[in-house]
This record gives structure tokens, sequence and C-alpha cells, in this order.
């Protein structure tokens, strides 16, 4: 990148901020909330710029910060006050997929333990590689294999016989 400048700050930001926000959505399910990770996020990397706009790979460095904001805010989520209830409104839908599907499916991935919610949109929705996911959340790749595992079952068992309206998933 460049030298730390608040110049270089910006651009990198303006560059990423679309694939971060789709990264959070993803992760939480909510507009507002992705926002407001995001938000965080590029707060913290503010803050940090100086040390690491040198970094080799300072969009890994920045996607970890994203996913451990996720993990932060589900631990600390008891205390949070929602002042309402906004509408959801959904990303557009991939090809093949209803909405009806897309929300009984974030519904049910809500309803899964935010660690094994985050494994799960990584390796599926985000495509990453065990490696990467287990870099990201600091784990080891057999935890990230074992999360998975534990999640796809959660997920079958709150979806049950609706998962196979989802394509056949097995």
């Amino acid at each position: 990148m460049g030298h730390g400048t608040d110049a270089d700050y910006l651009a990198y930001v303006h560059g990423r901020v679309t694939r971060l926000r789709r990264t959070a959505y993803l992760l939480c399910g909510d507009e507002h909330q992705a926002d407001d990770l995001v938000q965080e996020t590029i707060t913290k990397l503010y803050a940090r710029w100086s040390r690491i706009s040198g970094l080799e790979n300072i969009d890994g460095y920045v996607h970890t910060m994203l996913v451990r904001a996720f993990l932060d805010e589900q631990r600390r989520g008891w205390w949070r006050v929602r002042l309402g209830v906004p509408p959801d409104r959904p990303a557009p839908a991939p090809p093949g997929h209803g909405v009806d599907e897309r929300t009984m499916l974030r519904a049910a991935l809500a309803r899964v333990p935010a660690r094994q919610q985050a494994v799960l949109v990584l390796r599926f929705l985000c495509d990453q590689p065990v490696a990467d996911v287990a870099r990201v959340l600091g784990c080891s790749e057999g935890t990230v294999k074992s999360q998975t595992a534990h999640g796809l079952t959660a997920l079958r068992r709150i979806l049950g016989d609706r998962i196979h309206s989802l394509g056949g998933a097995r």
C-alpha cells in the first residue's frame, strides 16, 4: 500500500468497503448490524493504520478484524438494547434461490452458535478454505472442521424436513 497516510487509508477503505459490508451481512444477517460491524472495523483499522499499512496481507488482517468484531458482538449481545426492530431487507438473491429459502436459511443460521455460524458463513458463503478460516478465527484447522460439522448438524436439526427444499442438501 503506501506509507500509512490518511490518503492511503481512505483509498484502501473505499476499495474494500463493499466486500467488507457483504461479509458482515453474511455473518450477521442484518443490514444495520453489518454497517455497525464495518464501521467498528474501519475505525479500529484507522487507529492502527500507521503500523499495519505496510503489511503484506492487509486484506487478511482486516477480514480477521471484521470476523472478530462479529464474534465479540455476539458475546456481549446480552446487554444490548435495540431501540426498534427495523425491517430486514435481504441482499439480492443468488440465481436459483428464492426469497423464502434465503429467509428460512438466514433464520436457521442465526440460531446456530456464533462461532459455528462464522465458520459456516466463511466456508460456504464466502468460499474460504479451511486454512484461511482457521487463521481468521485463530484456531486449528481441525477445530474449523469440527465446528463446520457441528454447525451443519445444528442446521439440519433446525431445518428438519425443510432442508430438502433447499436444493436437496444432505
